[in-house]
């Protein structure tokens, strides 16, 4: 595999759009079940917060080395000022609106001896006004990026995903989509989608065989108007749907020990790479690598560039 392109890289400007959420973390210590309900008890030692959703993405960005813009809504609210902080701690360019009515979508895991007990779930979709506030930011950012990356969560971000897909391809500016949903008929006319195995049998029904599915993968793409469709496959790799046909690579995880913003990662990765100028399939080759990597850590993580490179020595 090539060398990792880190001059290149240092010059791509991503902007990432989408839903952003803080993960809160406590870790402590389980020795005993609770006398009030059949439940551990967690004494809690250690807290830990991390950007998540599109903010990971854009976090990932930033370790690989080059340069990304975050655009999505936050509440005013202490999560909201957390993700600012660690946005500005991670080198990330943050163009974030506040929403006074909406709380910043929050997760908060409780684990013991690094085993997830518990998920709290802290969510409410953004006003119109803020959504109209969002569309219009993103107008004037676009060109001074290289790539725009929707990350979908269906937390209410990208309801006007389509105005933003329009805007990008007036603008010139590629656009990479990790989708949500059944429907992908509001991703028409982006570059590039990246659906989960699971995500593309609700699209397109679930196939016989791999000409199967690649009939539907293309009939897809051809729908919607795309260059290409990446569909990651956990432990069978990554295949990739273009003009060129049916390329694939094997999964590349040495232990799987937490896939919990894995995808957020293979994006991120895609989409530095593709900017620094390399074709899909080799795209997809460092994204895979980054898959891998990044599945043997706990939590929402990222990938750096040193260990990319390292894989390649």
């Amino acid at each position: 595999m090539m060398p990792y392109p880190a001059e290149a890289v240092s010059r791509v400007k991503i902007l990432v759009a989408g839903d952003i959420m803080l993960d809160r973390y406590w870790f402590g210590e389980v020795e005993r079940i609770s006398p009030e309900a059949p439940v551990p008890i967690v004494k809690v030692m250690r807290r830990e917060d991390r950007l998540g959703g599109a903010a990971n993405v854009a976090r990932n960005i930033v370790a690989l080395g080059a340069q990304a813009s975050l655009l999505g809504v936050i509440g005013a609210d202490e999560a909201g000022a957390r993700v600012r902080d660690l946005a500005r701690e991670s080198g990330i360019n943050s163009c974030l609106v506040a929403d006074e009515d909406t709380p910043t979508t929050l997760k908060m895991r409780v684990l013991g001896r690094q085993q997830q007990l518990l998920r709290l779930d802290f969510e409410e979709g953004p006003s119109e006004s803020c959504l109209t506030k969002l569309d219009v930011q993103a107008r004037q950012l676009m060109a001074d990026h290289d790539m725009l990356v929707l990350s979908d969560y269906a937390k209410g971000a990208l309801a006007n995903v389509e105005s933003l897909i329009a805007a990008a391809r007036e603008a010139g500016v590629p656009v990479l989509v990790d989708p949500k949903g059944a429907s992908y008929r509001r991703y028409r006319g982006a570059t590039l989608i990246t659906p989960n195995r699971i995500e593309m049998q609700e699209a397109v029904g679930r196939w016989r065989d791999e000409h199967d599915l690649e009939q539907r993968a293309q009939a897809l793409r051809a729908d919607l108007d795309l260059e290409a469709l990446l569909v990651t496959r956990s432990e069978q790799g990554m295949t990739l749907f273009s003009g060129v046909g049916r390329e694939h690579v094997d999964a590349h995880a040495h232990e799987v020990f937490d896939v919990s913003g894995a995808g957020d990662t293979v994006l991120a990765t895609l989409a530095v790479m593709r900017a620094a100028g390399l074709e899909w399939f080799d795209a997809m080759g460092w994204a895979n690598r980054a898959g891998g990597i990044v599945v043997g850590k706990l939590g929402t993580s990222t990938v750096t560039a040193a260990e990319l490179a390292g894989e390649t020595t």
